[in-house]
């Protein structure tokens, strides 16, 4: 876990190097794939799936859950600009959480409560109760919390840092919320509404690994709502590897203690070791990257610094690939420290290795139920839908084998991870249908189900 002291200057980085670092965000630089890359054809949706989506979309429930989306369609966007408002830097997420917590109960939760990892949840109970569907989006956003998140308008678009990733997808599930209480659905399955903390860079998908590995919430199925448009299913997660690199030394003047060990000058023997050795490695195979993303240390021109670091990101879409090039990336450490001390320096320099980031790969097949749902519930809003590879809450059910997706908030937007992020309301309430329409059908529409009245 990154120290609460570093995490102002590492998020700052984050910003203002104008990179979009878990999203698939279409009009800024995006980590998502197409899953079926090697391949022009569009994935295949299997008919039954279609022929469900007609059923549910003709039952009159449905229709009354999607008329109620329509109609709150402009409350939906005060709650966004509303919660866009409360800053929720990762580690700093508990005035946004219980802000939401309140929404889902006014939405009418029949109960919603703030775990100990800071996640909120609402539950309702299934008629059958023997299998937990969540619906999820995440609190936190990568802006420090002295950003101003003031949302500005210019004619339609919403400008601010944090409008569209992922307090539009908070917006959606209390939109959700309301349509399913207000049709009066019921389902077999439990409905459980989530809002996780801890999704962004350094949050290392907390709140997730929370939920799948700590919490007593048995979760069957994952649906999170994170960025892009209609269309997009990812089903595929992209695993990282993070650390960070520290060499330290007694530190001096750069005249009078000529002779000492330098830790920049070992940190720079440590990247060009590794760069060497991983870019020869990633030349074949399946894809697999490394990036140094920030380097830092040192007090003035004229001094030795006492300490050097670097963080260091490792990505690959195999596990096994992922797990070498950690191993590459540790050799190379070592070989930089043992080379550079013994290059006739006085005083030699020390190394530590801090994993500050660990999200998982792993792949669903195409043909699994939730997938499947996803796919053919795109297709009745008219949009072909795209399988596609991320790095979101997903990761962390999926590496388990439990059915996972994350789908698109909607509208048009794009900025992601920078000040100057924006979203259009444009048909934003499809993507909302579509949400509750792969939900429902996932938990299983009680047949018994009638309209409210």
């Amino acid at each position: 876990m990154i120290k609460q002291k570093l995490l102002p200057l590492l998020l700052i980085a984050v910003i203002f190097s104008c990179t979009s670092n878990e999203k698939s965000e279409e009009t800024s630089t995006t980590e998502t794939q197409p899953a079926q890359a090697s391949s022009n054809e569009p994935p295949e949706v299997l008919k039954q799936y279609g022929d469900e989506m007609s059923t549910l979309t003709g039952h009159p429930a449905i229709a009354s859950a999607f008329e109620t989306i329509e109609a709150i369609d402009e409350q939906t966007v005060k709650d966004m600009i509303y919660l866009t408002e409360i800053p929720a830097p990762p580690f700093q997420e508990e005035e946004r959480a219980k802000a939401f917590r309140k929404m889902l109960e006014d939405a009418g939760a029949d109960e919603a409560w703030i775990d100990e990892e800071g996640n909120v949840l609402a539950k309702m109970a299934g008629t059958e109760g023997s299998k937990t569907v969540a619906l999820d989006a995440h609190i936190d956003t990568v802006f420090p919390m002295e950003t101003d998140v003031t949302v500005r308008f210019s004619g339609d678009t919403l400008r601010a840092p944090g409008i569209a990733d992922d307090t539009r997808g908070l917006s959606m599930i209390i939109a959700v919320l309301k349509a399913i209480k207000a049709a009066g659905i019921q389902t077999k399955a439990n409905l459980l509404f989530v809002g996780t903390v801890g999704e962004e860079g350094p949050g290392d998908l907390r709140g997730v690994k929370y939920l799948f590995e700590k919490s007593s919430e048995k979760i069957d199925s994952w649906i999170s709502i994170d960025g892009g448009s209609i269309g997009r299913v990812n089903n595929k997660g992209l695993g990282s590897k993070r650390y960070r690199v520290t060499f330290k030394g007694r530190g001096g003047h750069s005249w009078g203690a000529f002779g000492i060990g330098n830790p920049h000058h070992a940190l720079g023997k440590a990247i060009d070791i590794f760069s060497i050795a991983a870019a020869e490695y990633t030349k074949e195979g399946p894809k697999t990257s490394f990036n140094v993303g920030i380097i830092s240390g040192g007090t003035s021109i004229n001094s030795i610094p006492f300490e050097s670091s670097m963080d260091v990101d490792m990505r690959s879409v195999s596990v096994e690939r992922l797990g070498e090039i950690e191993n590459i990336f540790k050799e190379s450490m070592q070989k930089a420290l043992e080379e550079y001390n013994a290059s006739g320096i006085r005083d030699s320099v020390v190394l530590e290795l801090t994993k500050i980031g660990d999200r998982p790969s792993g792949e669903l097949a195409d043909d699994i139920p939730l997938v499947q749902r996803a796919m053919a519930a795109t297709e009745h809003f008219g949009v072909e839908p795209r399988l596609t590879r991320g790095s979101t809450n997903s990761n962390t059910p999926i590496a388990l084998g439990i059915p996972a997706v994350t789908i698109g908030r909607g509208g048009d937007g794009g900025g992601a991870h920078s000040l100057h992020e924006w979203w259009i309301n444009d048909n934003g309430a499809d993507a909302i249908k579509l949400a509750l329409l792969t939900f429902v059908a996932e938990a299983g529409l009680e047949a018994e189900t009638v309209i409210s009245r």
